[in-house]
Order: structure tokens, then sequence, then C-alpha cells
């Protein structure tokens, strides 16, 4: 497994398809004011995440619409409520869930297109805001509190929601957690430390209290650190880094692939597999890519 010499191979991305023309219309929002220094924007895709019948769903943050996109890559508005959505993943029982940067931990029900409050603080204090979101095999759901933290505020939150429904806070002082996710055996998370430009190993004792949380992976240049990450079916590490591209590193956490996409203006910060083809969100530009890796993704729990 170890293997620091390995040369690093190179995967261009490809377009799949785009946030069509009726969906857009350029303009400063409250969201991108002190997100994307007053930028005005048509939208900003993230959170893919699949669900049974094949379909990659996705939210537009600024706006707070959620997206479905079959697979000849036809878009349908699935949802829109006012928050800010950032995360989304697929509960067993067919809910996608969804944090939201402004309300919490939200359930939308795909049927009815219907948004419900699942956490909408902590303990009665607000959430900083929330970011990322991930299944356990046992149902928990781990996900990160970010917030405006950085390194000149390290009170970002990691939180596990149990799947009875205990509230449960596992890191305090994380200067920005964003994308979150675990090993195949569910006895690590791992988490975007994006202002740190570090990617933290949480390893999970056999009640679930984390341990020893150290950094697995020390990232460097962009103009960010990492945003979303998953872990494919060798135990491979895939880390978004912001003005960079997309890492795949090695079960001992070394680097093996870079996917790029030459020398266009992509901002690619969160991805889903559909076996060994990595879907990719392009939020500068409301675009979909994909990538074809060389080991296909972590079976999700949702999809078992």
């Amino acid at each position: 497994m170890l293997n620091p010499f390995q040369p690093v191979k190179k995967i261009e991305v490809k377009r799949f398809t785009s946030l069509p023309a009726k969906f857009r219309k350029k303009r400063r929002t409250a969201w991108s004011d002190p997100n994307r220094q007053g930028a005005a924007l048509d939208s900003f895709l993230e959170g893919p995440s699949f669900d049974r019948q094949g379909n990659l769903w996705c939210v537009d943050i600024p706006f707070g619409r959620i997206f479905r996109i079959d697979r000849k890559g036809e878009w349908e508005l699935a949802a829109h409520y006012d928050g800010w959505p950032n995360g989304l993943k697929f509960h067993r029982d067919g809910r996608a869930f969804i944090a939201d940067y402004h309300r919490g931990l939200l359930a939308l029900s795909p049927k009815t297109g219907r948004v419900e409050p699942v956490v909408e603080t902590a303990f009665s204090e607000s959430f900083k805001g929330l970011n990322d979101l991930h299944f356990a095999d046992n149902g928990d759901l781990y996900f990160t509190d970010q917030g405006q933290s950085g390194i000149a505020d390290p009170t970002g939150r990691v939180w596990r929601l149990r799947a009875n429904s205990e509230l449960q806070k596992l890191v305090a002082n994380a200067p920005s957690p964003n994308g979150i996710t675990l090993n195949k055996k569910n006895s690590q998370a791992y988490v975007a430390i994006t202002r740190a430009q570090q990617v933290w190993r949480l390893p999970l004792m056999a009640g679930g209290t984390p341990s020893k949380t150290g950094v697995a992976i020390q990232l460097s240049g962009g103009h960010a650190g990492p945003d979303g990450i998953e872990v494919d079916d060798e135990d491979g590490l895939l880390v978004c880094h912001l003005g960079v591209g997309i890492w795949r590193f090695d079960a001992n956490c070394l680097p093996t692939h870079l996917v790029h996409a030459g020398k266009e203006h992509r901002l690619m910060t969160n991805i889903a597999f559909r076996g060994k083809t990595l879907y990719i969100t392009d939020s500068a530009n409301g675009e979909i890519l994909t990538a074809e890796m060389p080991v296909a993704g972590k079976k999700m729990f949702s999809m078992r």
C-alpha cells in the first residue's frame, strides 16, 4: 500500500449537462454578497446525489432550488423554497436530507416537493450554517456546521444525528468544516477543513466516540482549500480542491490521480459516483461535469 513515489495520473473532465437558460437570471443575492464577494450569480450548484432511480439531484444555494437531472441530462425543478440548501443526501426511506445554511437540517419528499424541518437548532442554539452531510451504514447522519468559521475563528462544528434522533457534537474547533464522508468500515470519518487546507480524520471507537483526531491530508495551492469529498470502493479518498481540481488519494492518503479541467475556468465543488463515473458540480458555470475514475465509488447507505 505504501507507494510515495507513484506518479500522479491526470484525468480530464467532460461536460455532461448545463443548467438550462430558463433557470438562469443573473443577480446579486443575500447569499452571494458575503459568500461570493458581491458577485451577480445565476446559480451556485452543489450537493450532487443519486436517487434509487439513477436520477442526479443537486442544489442551487442562493436561490433555494433543488433540481433533478435524468440520465439524458434533462433538468427539472423538484423543489423551490425559502432557504440556502448546500448539501443533499438520500435516506434509505427515499427522502432527500438537506444541509441548509439558513434553516438547519431539512428533509425533502421527492414525490411532493415538500420540504420539512428535521433539526433546526442544536439544543436550542442556532447552527452556524450547515454545509454537507453523509449517512453511515447504521443510519446515523454526520453533518458539518461551517458558518463563517476559518483560521481566525476556528469554531466550526461537526455533528452526528443518531438513527434514534440523538444529536451529538463531535468537533467544536474546526476552521471551516465542509465536505464529510466515512470509510467503508464506518470506522473513520473524514472532514474537509477548507480554510486550513486540510482533511481531518476522526477515528471512531466502538461506541462512536472520536479518538485522536488528526490531519490525514495537508494540501496547498489553489484559491481555497478542500470542499466536497467522497470515498471509493478501495477506500480511496476523492477531494475537491478549489482552484486545482479533484485529487484521488489511496487508502494511505497518498495521491494517485488528479481530475482537472485544463485551462478552462471551473469551480469543481462537490462530487457523486455512479459506478466508476464521477459526477461533478461546476459551480462557476452552472454545469455538471463527468470524469472516468479507476475505481468505482463506495456503495452508499441510501442505495442498499
